[in-house]
This record gives C-alpha cells, structure tokens and sequence, in this order.
C-alpha cells in the first residue's frame, strides 16, 4: 500500500487546520478570529510524524487559506513566526503580535 501525500484541512469548528497523513491527523495549528485577524497560538505535530516537514506544510496551508479568505494573520505562535521570516511569499498577510491581542488572546484562552 503507497502512503498518500499529506493534507491539510481547515477544521473551523475547532478552530484549527490539521494535516492528515493516511487519513489519520498527525498535527494541527489552533488559532482564534479576532475580526479580520486569524491569531495563531499554537502548532503541533505528533511524535511519531516528526522530522518529516509535516508543520512547514501545516502552516502553509493554513495561511494559503487565510490569504484566500481575506484575513490577516498574527504569528503568537512560535512557529508560525519563524515560517513567516523564512517565507516571504507570506510576509503581507503579518500583522504584528501586540501587548493588546496577547491580552485578548489569554482572556480567551484562560
């Protein structure tokens, strides 16, 4: 049986996008809407998909998508920070991580 290509999914009930690898989800991004702005937070991928490019492809998608819905991203997420300086293609969808979408951010998240 040949393993298929990940896929990328935008979950919106979970306020995620997940990549899928043989149908079963090996990571995700979390992010939370604040009008225009998508505030990403949080990027995993599972142990067991490690090493193998899965988040880079997460997070591309994931803001392939945003582009497509008209929103602006908020790189709070380590990661998605450092995806955003090493790809430039992405830079005009940033928005800066201010002292105030951080202090909305942890009232939603608790």
């Amino acid at each position: 049986m040949t393993p298929s290509a990940p896929t990328v999914e935008h979950n919106a009930a979970r306020h995620r996008y997940e990549i899928h690898v043989d149908g079963e989800r090996a990571g995700l991004t979390a992010y939370l809407d604040c009008g225009d702005q998508r505030v990403f937070h949080h990027t995993e991928v599972d142990d067991a998909y490690a090493g193998q490019g899965l988040a880079a492809r997460l997070v591309q998608g994931a803001l392939t998508d945003v582009r497509a819905s008209g929103k602006r991203v908020v790189p709070v997420c380590p990661y998605v920070a450092k995806f955003l300086e090493r790809h430039e293609e992405f830079a005009d969808l940033a928005d800066p991580v201010t002292p105030d979408v951080l202090e909305w951010l942890e009232s939603r998240l608790g």
